[in-house]
């Protein structure tokens, strides 16, 4: 069968992943980067303001559970390698599959818009309309802010952790009362940093509906070494046994001084930290409930009590964002977004997600899965179902994987990797290669130029 001309839309992991089973199975594609760099969120101080990376970060995830299956990490690697480290292994990853050469830096896509006979046209930032027959979409999902909605106003800074770097970075974070809102991984590390008795700050941290603080290390070697879940045995059992351990592993939030969680264990995404606790039990980290509104330099929590404060730094998510479809052909309210498999979405067969899920315990050796998927896709061995079976998948797997879970918009794409790997190596694939062997395979629009079409200035006549 023809193969279809390929773009990828971002090089992050996900894009990354993607174009190298993509030149594993012979499939041209061209991935477009805004950036001048690979990485996307691992790229520290990426010029296209991509990445969420602070100066100390260090992976909450253990390279155990990171390396892609075909290209380890280094032995020489820490347990938790720092974000200079991830990238660098991201580089090599590039090199070793010559990913780079497939890629067009500084050229993003400002606009994709689906021909009336299928295929693509691209808008990119040079000014070129780009038409390709299958479109993956990769940009990530850690890049645009979410910030809370409060009553009131405050008249000292606003800021989210997104923008965080150092503390002297974007502000001086010395000798200031600091209010950190949120209790994920990336609110627990800036909290620790900026409590440090030695920048002289008063810190507080509030948390709306609690969290669940788990150890990186257990019995001295990384906790999520002995996580992995079975698809033998119900879920429900595995969370109940999860959460009767949890206490006696890392004790109850409460015993730190955090409020007490609003959900059982695993019923929301936990926090992973070793110095929180620390923090909170020598009484560097003030721990508040949730702010009931802002009055000037005061806030007032749910709890009765109030605080005078400089900054507010609110660790409260990002949204999920396509700035290149208009909204009103796919968008994500409140995060949610309908996709087989989260990756198809029903009715646009030319049309691929990549890495939009909260994949536990990490999302490398997720997308590196969704990546087998996609070459198998493009290259005739893989069919999805109907449209109306893709839709009764969707409901079902979203019910399975997040049903349990707190209703919010940073749960909706919470996913255990293990489960959706099994499923997809099991059953998923082989029923699609079944479903292409009968129906045939895809067919593509076959509208991909060799060449850029025009600019955008141009369009008119080029096409």
């Amino acid at each position: 069968m023809p193969l279809p001309t390929t773009a990828i839309i971002g090089a992050g992991i996900s894009g990354l992943t993607a174009g190298k089973m993509l030149t594993d199975y012979g499939v041209p594609y061209t991935c477009f980067e805004s950036s001048d760099r690979i990485g996307g969120n691992w790229a520290f101080g990426n010029p296209n303001g991509h990445s969420s990376a602070y100066r100390s970060l260090h992976i909450d995830t253990s390279k155990h559970q990171l390396s892609f299956r075909d290209f380890p990490m280094p032995d020489d690697y820490p347990d938790f390698p720092h974000h200079t480290q991830i990238k660098a292994y991201l580089d090599s990853y590039a090199e070793a599959f010559d990913l780079t050469s497939s890629i067009e830096f500084t050229n993003g896509v400002e606009h994709a818009r689906r021909l009336d006979g299928g295929g693509w046209e691209l808008e990119t930032q040079r000014g070129e309309r780009r038409r390709f027959d299958l479109l993956v979409v990769a940009n990530g999902h850690h890049w645009d802010p979410r910030f809370p909605s409060f009553p009131g106003e405050f008249d000292g800074i606003e800021m989210h952790a997104h923008h965080y770097i150092d503390p002297r970075t974007p502000h001086d974070f010395m000798g200031k009362r600091i209010l950190v809102v949120g209790l994920g991984n990336s609110a627990a590390d800036i909290a620790v940093e900026l409590s440090s008795k030695a920048l002289d700050n008063k810190l507080t941290l509030s948390t709306r509906s609690g969290a669940w603080i788990v150890p990186k290390y257990f019995g001295g070697k990384p906790a999520d070494k002995y996580y992995k879940t079975s698809p033998h045995i119900p879920m429900a059992w595995q969370r109940k046994f999860v959460q009767i351990m949890q206490p006696v592993t890392a004790g109850r939030p409460e015993d730190y001084g955090l409020p007490t969680p609003n959900h059982k264990f695993f019923e929301a995404h936990p926090t992973q930290s070793v110095e929180l606790p620390l923090r909170l039990g020598s009484g560097d980290v003030i721990a508040k409930p949730n702010v009931s509104r802002l009055d000037g330099s005061t806030v007032h929590f749910d709890d009765g009590t109030s605080d005078d404060f400089d900054i507010i730094i609110y660790a409260t998510g990002y949204n999920i964002t396509f700035p290149f479809f208009d909204p009103d052909f796919i968008s994500a309210p409140d995060n949610r977004i309908d996709l087989y498999k989260r990756m198809f979405y029903p009715g646009i067969d030319d049309l691929v997600f990549a890495g939009f899920a909260q994949a536990v315990p990490t999302l490398f050796p997720f997308v590196e899965c969704q990546a087998r998927l996609i070459g198998a896709y493009a290259t005739g061995h893989y069919r999805p179902p109907s449209v109306a079976q893709m839709r009764d998948t969707i409901a079902a797997d979203t019910e399975f994987f997040t049903g349990h879970m707190v209703q919010s918009a940073r749960h909706t794409q919470q996913l255990d990797h293990y489960l959706y790997e099994h499923n997809m190596r099991t059953k998923e694939i082989p029923d699609g290669r079944r479903r292409a062997q009968e129906q045939g395979p895809m067919t593509w629009a076959g509208v991909a130029d060799s060449v850029p079409v025009g600019t955008v200035s141009e369009a008119g006549a080029s096409a």
